[in-house]
């Protein structure tokens, strides 16, 4: 009988669960579920529940888990989850006999080099170095980086957590938005700026720059939601209404992304090319596209080394679930060694 693996991918807003058969792979799962994460007041209670509804014995599991893993554990605060998560705990827990965690962004890293023409989408042209290093980035709740390095045999993934690096200015109203989120959070990181937690920051820091007027149609949708970030794209998406505020919020978020994942590329040499992961990235698609020439200035402006950037291709990753596919791929990676 082929084992069974279980494979997680946990944010803070949703939990995507997939079971696979270590024989078929990541590609055809048995069952797969997405829950949303808040609703349950522990994860292995929402493990428990997929496993139950599914019928089958787990074998191994990898959870692959928005935040960095420090000797099995993920800190709640650090993680925007909604409870700790410790891989002893969860094993004894759950009773299952190999249980690893793993960040989210490790895991994407890790489908990438198996990932198919289909599940990617170019932005940005220009020529890969074959086994060159690849970085990728992932603004999604928060904004994850990860990257891949060649040990003369395979691709090996790399984690870090340059999303909560210093946030840097290149215009000046980037310098009004370090301060704006300085002042309002204590500290301006990247990932306050770039992603669903740093898109209201843009969006308030123009508002109250006067930077474009805010429709009353918009305020009054505004009002009613606790996260304006989906409004605020669905704005920018539709266009229907126009309204230039979420417009001029989401070019600024395109030029923070494409300077981000520039500096990236540059700290990792990512001749192997950028691949841009995570929720609002997808979501946001269709504006990238139309913006294509503002991410790539953005992205190469890097003074004496933008002619290389200018050789590096960025495509997004169009795969729905990417991370579970990593997450199997290391457990049956695990399993072989």
């Amino acid at each position: 009988m082929s084992t069974l693996i279980l494979a997680a991918d946990v944010g803070a807003s949703k939990t995507d669960l997939a079971l696979y058969s270590a024989q078929s792979g990541p590609d055809k799962p048995l069952t797969s579920a997405t829950v949303i994460t808040a609703k349950y007041p522990s994860f292995s209670g929402l493990v428990s529940e997929f496993i139950e509804g599914a019928g089958h014995t787990v074998d191994r599991a990898v959870f692959a888990v928005a935040g960095p893993v420090v000797n099995g554990c993920v800190t709640a605060t650090i993680s925007h989850l909604p409870w700790a998560l410790d891989q002893r705990l969860l094993q004894r827990d759950l009773n299952i006999e190999s249980l690893e965690l793993i960040n989210d962004l490790e895991a994407a890293a890790l489908a990438v080099p198996h990932l198919g023409t289909d599940d990617l989408e170019l932005l940005k042209s220009g020529r890969t170095e074959k086994h060159g290093a690849r970085a990728i980035i992932a603004p999604g709740t928060g904004l994850g980086e990860a990257f891949l390095l060649w040990d003369g045999k395979e691709y090996r993934a790399c984690t870090s957590e340059g999303g909560h690096a210093n946030l840097a200015s290149s215009n000046p109203f980037e310098v009004e938005l370090c301060q704006y989120i300085q002042k309002t959070h204590g500290y301006a990181s990247y990932e306050l700026a770039c992603s669903g937690l740093g898109l209201p920051n843009i969006y308030a820091c123009l508002k109250t720059g006067n930077y474009a007027a805010e429709p009353a149609w918009l305020a009054t949708q505004l009002a009613a939601v606790e996260d304006p970030t989906p409004i605020i794209i669905q704005a920018v998406i539709s266009r229907n209404p126009p309204a230039e505020l979420c417009d001029l919020t989401a070019q600024i978020f395109i030029d923070i992304l494409a300077a981000e994942a520039g500096n990236l590329a540059l700290k990792v040499v990512a001749t192997g090319g950028v691949y841009l992961g995570g929720g609002l990235a997808l979501r946001l698609l269709p504006f990238l596209q139309r913006e294509q020439a503002r991410f790539c200035e953005a992205f190469c402006n890097k003074g004496i080394m933008a002619e290389m950037m200018k050789d590096i291709p960025v495509q997004v990753i169009v795969h729905p679930q990417v991370a579970l596919v990593g997450a199997t791929r290391h457990a049956m990676h695990s399993a072989d060694h």
